[in-house]
């Protein structure tokens, strides 16, 4: 949900009270839960990535694909891995995994980095760190990954600039693209 604070007073008993403007209609959400006690998150909004930003994306993971003769799902995986965001719970803790060596982990869930293998009990593990879908990303990180796809389109010699990618991304040009 997207809005902005709008005032922050504390009172005398040390209570803090927060003034929210909402951009849309949170009535229901209020009546139903004005009295509860609730969980409070709030942090810096970002919009989603764009349809155009998606397909140009797609169109050079194929691309990339058949200039390397490998399915179009592993050069996906491959960009996740290299140039995408990590997944963090609400807290902001990485999200990670420890399986049992002789799991494929591709068949649990396919964006992730192994970093190291444990021994417990005299059994193998391997450790892993999971990385956002590219749908789960905002515009600041999918505009990452898209950056590291070009640089690895180019490397193949691989035409990147489309009609169609100018009108987005005149638009995220001005976004900081920082590193996970």
């Amino acid at each position: 949900m997207k809005g902005r604070i709008i005032d922050y007073s504390m009172s005398f008993g040390g209570k803090q009270r927060i003034t929210l403007e909402l951009e849309t209609d949170f009535r229901e959400g209020y009546e139903a839960l004005k009295e509860a006690p609730v969980e409070i998150a709030i942090k810096k909004w970002r919009a989603k990535r764009s349809n155009d930003a998606n397909k140009y994306f797609h169109l050079l993971v194929n691309e990339i694909a058949l200039a390397k003769g490998l399915p179009d799902d592993q050069v996906k995986i491959d960009l996740i891995i290299q140039y995408g965001t990590y997944a963090r719970d609400d807290d902001g803790n990485l999200i990670g995994f420890k399986l049992p060596a002789s799991v494929d982990v591709e068949q649990i869930y396919p964006y992730t980095r192994m970093y190291k293998e444990v021994v417990e009990d005299g059994k193998r593990y391997k450790c892993y760190l999971v990385y956002k879908r590219s749908s789960e990303m905002d515009t600041k990180e999918f505009s990452h990954l898209i950056e590291g796809t070009i640089y690895v389109a180019q490397e193949l010699n691989i035409d990147t600039d489309t009609p169609d990618r100018q009108g987005w991304w005149e638009s995220l040009k001005g976004e900081n693209h920082g590193n996970r």
